[in-house]
């Protein structure tokens, strides 16, 4: 039972265990730099004292950053679109080697220094990209010493994968600090760097000739300084819940459509988003299930699958990509991000939200469980009245047996941690408490206020 197919890498803080190593160069398409950003103080960020999280959402928002041919929308749900291509560039696909031009425009954000000078940041962004369209999303950084990284390539991304096939970028580096996946991390946190302030750069990009244009909802940075820990303090539980989310089985899809990541076995993460997506009432429509094999169970699971797969990675568990994949349905929205404690996750599912949650364990180390994995993710639904997390665990034989109970300090302990020791006896990366958080576009009051006490803007 595949939890992980990557090889190990080597050990940082809060260094996510599931990344592969790299297994090509992605070729990048020619790019104009964006003009300099406007320096205008961002709204100010939520912070646990290790995480901070910002968003740019509001009309206002889109309004701020400089604009290359990009224009802001307002609304309901105030977006970004592209409007007067600043030019026409090339891109070959280094998964097809095809080589196709686009008409492109940028935008690119104010300044924003993060609430927590962080060790590690994860981009993430909601948008809708109709068929003939696609979008970048990059980073660059300011160093605690006040120098810059090189712009780096935080995803390129489609909902579909008919015009091109999305893709993390692996090998960016400048001797400080990598992209692995999904992740930017400062190579040596023992040196005392940190990233103190970062932009982000869309670029949004159409076929030539046409008005097709991607709409960008919602763009965030995360991030985070988690120290290095085996153990976390235990918390004291608050109140008992359990949320109705429906429940799917990664393991009945083994074997199907091993293209994307080797079948089901290894699809915690799209079978974790596709159950919460559906608690929100969302479901693929019966035309965008039409490729899957009708005799096939939940196909909806297949067809979330492909839509998170990385090609790049070579697998469907880019955190980035299953929250822009839930935020493909109609008014949801998509974040990751780390949170501090349990009583975290407490409130939220208190509010009626759910959390994807990613950790890593021996088999010894969760009772119940019944296997142990480099990483994996499930969903937490609920709180027993002891505190117990209740989880839909999609390493479960059928749906109907992905309801889990685990103990509380045990289940803490291996989210929350930044090191482990593997089967071997060696020291290994946690995820230091990451986890995806999906919502509505428009959230009830109460819902408001448990994603602002965790952080995130909404």
């Amino acid at each position: 039972m595949t939890r992980a197919s990557a090889p190990s890498l080597p050990l940082r803080p809060s260094r996510r265990t599931v990344l592969a190593a790299a297994v090509a160069t992605a070729a990048a398409g020619t790019v104009p730099a964006a003009g300099p950003a406007t320096a205008a103080p961002a709204r100010p960020a939520q912070a646990n004292g290790l995480v901070g999280n910002h968003a740019w959402t509001s009309y206002a928002d889109w309004r701020g950053g400089t604009a290359q041919g990009t224009r802001a929308v307002p609304g309901v749900r105030p977006g970004l679109v592209l409007d007067t291509p600043a030019g026409t560039t090339d891109y070959t696909d280094p998964h097809t080697q095809q080589t196709a031009a686009w008409e492109y425009a940028t935008w690119t954000s104010p300044v924003h220094r993060l609430a927590v000078p962080a060790t590690e940041a994860i981009a993430s962004w909601n948008a809708h990209t109709p068929a003939g369209t696609w979008l970048q999303i990059e980073l660059r950084g300011t160093y605690s010493d006040g120098t810059q990284t090189p712009w780096y390539v935080m995803g390129r991304w489609a909902a579909g994968d008919e015009d091109i096939r999305r893709t993390s970028v692996d090998d960016q580096r400048d001797g400080r600090s990598s992209v692995w996946t999904d992740t930017f991390a400062v190579d040596d946190p023992a040196s005392g760097l940190r990233l103190a302030a970062c932009l982000l750069r869309l670029t949004l990009y159409r076929r030539p000739g046409t008005t097709l244009t991607p709409t960008v909802w919602r763009l965030g940075v995360m991030g985070s300084d988690v120290p290095d820990r085996f153990t976390v303090p235990a918390s004291t539980p608050g109140p008992a819940r359990e949320l109705d989310v429906p429940r799917y089985s990664q393991e009945i899809h083994a074997g199907q459509y091993p293209e994307y990541d080797n079948g089901g076995e290894a699809w915690c993460s799209p079978t974790s988003s596709q159950m919460i997506i559906e608690y929100w009432g969302r479901r693929p429509t019966a035309e965008q299930l039409s490729w899957v094999d009708p005799s096939y169970a939940d196909p909806q699971v297949c067809h979330a699958a492909r839509s998170t797969y990385d090609y790049q990675y070579a697998g469907c568990g880019n955190w980035p990509f299953n929250a822009a994949y839930a935020a493909t349905y109609q008014d949801l929205q998509g974040v990751v991000t780390r949170l501090g404690s349990l009583s975290d996750l407490e409130r939220l599912v208190d509010a009626g939200i759910p959390a994807i949650t990613s950790q890593s364990f021996l088999k010894t180390e969760l009772t119940g469980a019944g296997y142990g994995t480099a990483g994996h993710l499930m969903t937490v639904i609920g709180f027993t009245d002891g505190g117990d997390v209740i989880a839909n665990d999609p390493a479960s034989p059928s749906d109907a047996a992905v309801r889990r109970v685990y103990q509380r300090r045990e289940w803490e302990n291996i989210w929350l941690r930044t090191k482990r020791y593997n089967a071997s006896g060696n020291v290994v990366s946690g995820t230091g408490g990451v986890c995806y958080l999906y919502f509505p576009a428009r959230p009830t009051a109460r819902q408001r206020r448990a994603l602002a006490a965790v952080g995130i803007a909404c």
